[in-house]
């Protein structure tokens, strides 16, 4: 999708407007990619999840039910018994008795996981209680080959330049958002090999690095975004950043239940970690610091609510204000950050992404492959070449962008 045209649909499909104007995105533009999502990616999911656990007579009509909402009716609340209506009735009290397609895109993701949590019971009482519904497709690419090879890849990095070394760490944990199980449900994993695949649309590294000079006693806050394939390169950053005291503590944010598929949970964190020191060589000593940095507080993993809420961080709660505030530097990973971070609302591309972020109580980076619409930041030059490639560069996942503002 080019500029224009996503531009023009986002302008087309939205009716409500965000703080300075910029159109909120919905879905009900037929062949957007916001409509994609809901109309294609979240049926295909229901019956993904529903094929991958022997669920009961009671779940499989749930989760019938709200494909048939999301595909012929209206939205309706969650249930007065689950634990959070109340807090779900106040975000969705707009929303409600409308097509799930006119809702702001990112409030209609978010309720359809909850949606579909509570379709399987994740909530309940029951045996089901607890059991994360995404975690077969977690656990196979955790297990797959390419997870093999990429750790094993680590053995020749061992020893290259501290400077290089951190480099390629950077740019692996930015990549690894190409293992977004949720973005493949519909898209296919890109061509790693394409020559676009490599493509830095904004690239502020060195600002980041200028702010966590080796041997300063900084905090870094990284909010993790997928699970499996992107988590493990994040981590073995974190552990970069602590061995060559780029950072004395790291507090890594996961979230706290299932959400979009793949995002990370302490779970996923600790599967990962597992598979780390089960490797040969140098990803076992890299998860066996890592074992020890959880165990010496050096690194810390912590939750919110506010992970899973459908809100952006402009509304982000006091508490974690505060988190945020006393970090030298907070890295936020993936596509759903970045939209919450900058706003989920057709930008102008290149309205600079200082003005986007400037509330956010302390230095900020993005580290995203693109995977969806919403964009700001780029160089004029760099739009206008991005445009005339005729590419679906906003959402293919074949561009990436490392964004700081200090």
């Amino acid at each position: 999708m080019t500029e224009k045209t996503s531009r023009a649909s986002g302008e087309e499909a939205a009716c409500d407007t965000g703080p300075v104007g910029a159109p909120v995105i919905l879905s009900n533009e037929s062949g957007s990619f916001a409509w994609g999502v809901l109309a294609k990616r979240h049926p295909a999911l229901i019956q993904q999840v529903r094929d991958a656990f022997p669920y009961g007579r009671r779940q499989h009509e749930a989760l019938d039910a709200l494909l048939e909402e999301i595909t012929n009716s209206v939205v309706e609340p969650l249930a007065p018994a689950e634990h959070d209506h109340e807090r779900w009735a106040d975000w969705g009290q707009e929303h409600f008795g409308r097509s799930w397609y006119d809702a702001p895109f990112l409030w209609a993701e978010s309720y359809f996981y909850r949606r579909l949590l509570a379709a399987v019971e994740y909530f309940g009482t029951g045996p089901w209680q607890g059991v994360d519904p995404f975690a077969p497709f977690k656990q196979a690419e955790l297990r797959g080959d390419a997870v093999e090879e990429e750790l094993r890849a680590l053995d020749a990095l061992a020893d290259a330049p501290a400077e290089e070394r951190a480099t390629a760490l950077l740019h692996a944990s930015l990549w690894g958002n190409r293992a977004d199980l949720g973005f493949r449900v519909s898209a296919g994993e890109p061509a790693i090999g394409d020559a676009a695949a490599s493509t830095l649309v904004a690239d502020d590294s060195a600002v980041l690095w200028q702010l966590l000079p080796a041997g300063a006693s900084s905090t870094v806050s990284v909010v993790a975004d997928n699970a499996g394939r992107e988590l493990i390169p994040d981590l073995i950053l974190i552990d970069h950043l602590l061995e060559q005291r780029h950072a004395e503590r790291v507090v890594l944010h996961v979230k706290p239940y299932p959400y979009y598929v793949s995002d990370a949970m302490t779970a996923d964190v600790v599967d990962c970690l597992r598979r780390l020191t089960e490797a040969p060589g140098e990803a076992s000593r890299i998860g066996a610091r890592l074992w020890k940095a959880m165990a010496a507080g050096s690194l810390e993993v912590r939750t919110h609510p506010f992970f899973c809420a459908p809100l952006s961080y402009e509304e982000m709660p006091e508490d974690l204000r505060g988190e945020f505030a006393s970090a030298t530097l907070t890295i936020l990973k993936g596509d759903l950050n970045y939209r919450r971070l900058v706003g989920d609302q057709a930008w102008d591309a290149t309205a600079p992404f200082t003005d986007r972020t400037d509330y956010f109580p302390g230095a900020v980076a993005a580290l995203r492959t693109l995977k969806s619409d919403v964009i700001v930041g780029l160089e004029k030059g760099t739009l206008d070449a991005l445009e005339r490639s005729r590419a679906a560069w906003r959402t293919s996942g074949t561009h990436a962008l490392i964004q700081v503002r200090r």
